[in-house]
């Protein structure tokens, strides 16, 4: 194993998520040598080009030969792997402990050190899976015996966002008033450039192995933290707090984990509810203790981050897309029923052309059928964002086709021609705002 930092590989899974992009990115500049081990190579050229990928899923690593190739030449493993509920393609048992705990066995023998980014409350009698297996994935690590450290840090915030710090900032953007659930609940933020300084220090060895809470040094509750966002996003002031009943609050929980099914994976799902409800805090004396100082608190972390234009497109595009995509799903299955129930009306437009009554018909009711599987499969994740450039090409074709067949709809006063416009280029700005990375 190499000794001097520089000559040191270092694995990160998860290598394009939130954490681990930035933690890439980190290593990246000191000079250490970085593989990521990531789900996708297409996504992870897009996020972090350059980078040494490995092409694996954690789902499938279910003994330790799985590992073996993988690790031939690392130095150090640091896992950012996570997912935040089962459904919508993703296990928690298989992600948190079945690949770890087989990934600790080889790690053990082989003397690679293992950087474990877990999170605060994953303790065995937790509430919710996601912390079970978190902290299962943890005790498999220490009692492999590998040198480790265990870090969970706090609500994490970075330049970019996701999950947690995407919601923050979704509910940022709301206009006039502040929406907030469980205003009161206590939160211990974390900056991205503080989580990702310790992972380095760790790989430095100018941190011993241990476990550590990374959190500032005082809680918050959860509107100041919605506050301070809004405020670095240089959105104006709410005039008004308005709480979330718990009704609602689970009502919206509760259809984020039904849409869960279809693969959109909403931070507004039951886990992270729940862990909401619990608070996100823990202990920093530990790592103060460590290393003699203490992490910066929420208004040093978005003091240190730029913040532009960009920031607040995307907060709003977030804000959007949920509506975006329910318009969008409405307005092509409306379409399509409207074009069965009002089938020989439309067919007379085309037999007034010289079609037969029968290709008349049956073209209408071709085209309906698309229309309503165009509008059911946007609400298909993995494929929305394909769909949505299938609704623009098929909303071009109608006008083209209009136009040649029967152009006066485009003086109907009704405007059925103009309307498709805005619905073409609705799907084509949805098309970007469906990137998951």
């Amino acid at each position: 194993m190499a000794t001097n930092l520089n000559e040191k590989t270092v694995l990160v899974l998860g290598a394009y998520g939130f954490i681990g992009a930035a933690v890439v990115r980190a290593l990246g500049a000191d000079g250490i040598r970085v593989k990521g081990l990531v789900r996708s190579l297409k996504t992870a050229g897009r996020v972090l080009p350059g980078i040494e990928f490995v092409s694996a899923d954690l789902r499938d690593f279910e003994s330790t030969s799985d590992w073996l190739a993988i690790l031939e030449d690392v130095d150090v493993v640091v896992n950012c792997a996570g997912a935040l509920q089962d459904g919508g393609g993703d296990d928690l048992r298989a992600v948190h402990f079945t690949a770890i705990a087989t990934l600790a066995q080889v790690c053990a023998g082989r003397g690679i050190a293992v950087v474990q980014v877990s999170a605060i409350g994953a303790e065995p009698d937790a509430s919710t899976d996601f912390m079970r297996t978190k902290a299962e994935g943890d005790a498999a690590l220490r009692a492999s015996g590998v040198t480790l450290w265990c870090l969970k840090p706090g609500l994490v915030i970075g330049q970019s966002d996701y999950g947690g710090t995407a919601l923050l900032r979704m509910l940022a953007a709301v206009p006039f008033v502040q929406p907030v659930a469980y205003p009161e609940t206590p939160v211990q933020c974390v900056g991205m450039k503080d989580l990702c300084a310790v992972i380095a220090a760790a790989i430095r060895g100018d941190l011993a192995p241990g476990e550590y809470d990374l959190v500032e040094d005082t809680s918050h509750p959860l509107s100041q933290v919605l506050s301070t966002t809004r405020r670095w996003l240089g959105f104006p002031p709410a005039r008004r707090t308005i709480p979330m009943p718990p009704l609602l609050t689970n009502a919206v929980a509760g259809l984020a984990d039904l849409l869960g099914h279809l693969g959109w994976r909403s931070p507004l799902r039951s886990t992270a509810m729940a862990i909401m409800t619990q608070g996100v805090t823990g202990d920093a004396e530990p790592y103060r203790r460590a290393t003699g100082r203490s992490l910066a608190g929420l208004e040093e972390i978005y003091n240190r981050l730029d913040s532009a234009r960009e920031h607040r497109l995307t907060a709003r595009m977030t804000l959007l897309m949920p509506i975006v995509v329910g318009v969008l799903s409405l307005f092509w299955l409306l379409s399509g029923v409207f074009g069965l129930t009002g089938l020989s009306q439309a067919a007379e437009l085309l037999t007034n052309r010289g079609w037969s009554a029968g290709v008349a018909g049956s073209s209408v009711m071709f085209w309906s059928l698309v229309d309503i599987a165009l509008g059911l499969a946007i609400l298909w994740r993995p494929w929305a964002a394909r769909i949505c450039l299938a609704q623009a090409a098929i909303a071009a074709f109608y006008l083209v086709a209009a136009t040649l067949l029967v152009p006066e709809l485009w003086l109907d006063p009704l405007g059925p021609l103009v309307k498709v416009l805005p619905a073409l280029m609705l799907s084509l700005i949805a098309r970007p705002m469906l990137e998951s990375r």
